[in-house]
């Protein structure tokens, strides 16, 4: 059976994807930070595992924990970089203490740990694939979280830059660009505009995880294999790029 990682997948667009790839045959791989009850729990109803601890993946040393309890029992053949931090902070903010913490958190979390694990992936010298999670935000900026733009347009181009080394070598990597999607990460600023943030979105409503997941899946599919390098809008046709 082949074996997907995950990353941020007790809840969320994660979970979705766990979900929905254990129905396409993937043995998921479930990584979480904090919420581990969640985690088993999505694990033990999908066939796949987790890990008996969680991982800070802002830490490179829980990096390589995670790794190495990932490929304990075999080789990876699927990479889900999800897991990503959202923290609004004006860039002027007055704490310059405060202010460098926030985009290093956000540089760590957001790319510099997708970076490690995709690294250890190609390093296994097999083919496979790679999906890393950015944002829309990542095209088009955010007023008041230029760290967590910053961080997602690294990942998108890192997503394309490796596509075009590693091809090669059969590996192909993809990104999706979700908007507005019901998570927790997102749901606070949906509860203070949410009729604003639906007038926005021509399709009329915000994204589900599901409508993540539907694309992961069919990115992992052979029938993608002619798509490396490509990360696919996931936005009711609410930005264009």
């Amino acid at each position: 059976m082949k074996r997907v990682l995950v990353t941020g997948a007790s809840r969320g667009i994660g979970r979705a994807i766990v979900e929905r790839l254990a129905r396409d045959g993937w043995l998921p791989l479930v990584h979480y930070h904090r919420h581990s009850d969640a985690a088993r729990e999505v694990a033990q109803a999908c066939g796949g595992d987790t890990s008996d601890r969680g991982y800070d993946l802002a830490q490179p040393e829980d990096c390589e924990a995670l790794w190495r309890w990932a490929v304990s029992d075999g080789p990876v053949d699927a990479l889900v970089n999800n897991a990503g931090i959202y923290r609004a902070m004006p860039f002027d903010h007055a704490d310059e203490e405060q202010f460098v913490e926030n985009m290093q958190a956000h540089f760590w979390t957001n790319l510099r740990a997708p970076l490690l694990l995709a690294r250890r992936f190609v390093q296994q010298q097999r083919p496979g694939a790679v999906v890393n999670v950015a944002s829309r935000v990542g095209f088009k900026g955010e007023a008041g979280a230029s760290a967590y733009a910053a961080s997602k347009a690294a990942l998108i181009n890192l997503t394309r830059s490796l596509a075009v080394e590693l091809a090669p070598k059969g590996l192909r990597f993809f990104g999706i660009a979700p908007g507005w999607v019901e998570t927790a990460m997102a749901r606070p600023g949906m509860q203070e505009r949410g009729e604003e943030i639906v007038a926005g979105i021509p399709l009329g409503r915000v994204g589900t995880p599901e409508d993540c997941a539907e694309v992961v899946s069919f990115l992992l599919k052979p029938e993608a294999e002619y798509l490396s390098g490509v990360v696919i809008d996931i936005n009711g046709a609410s930005y264009f790029h």
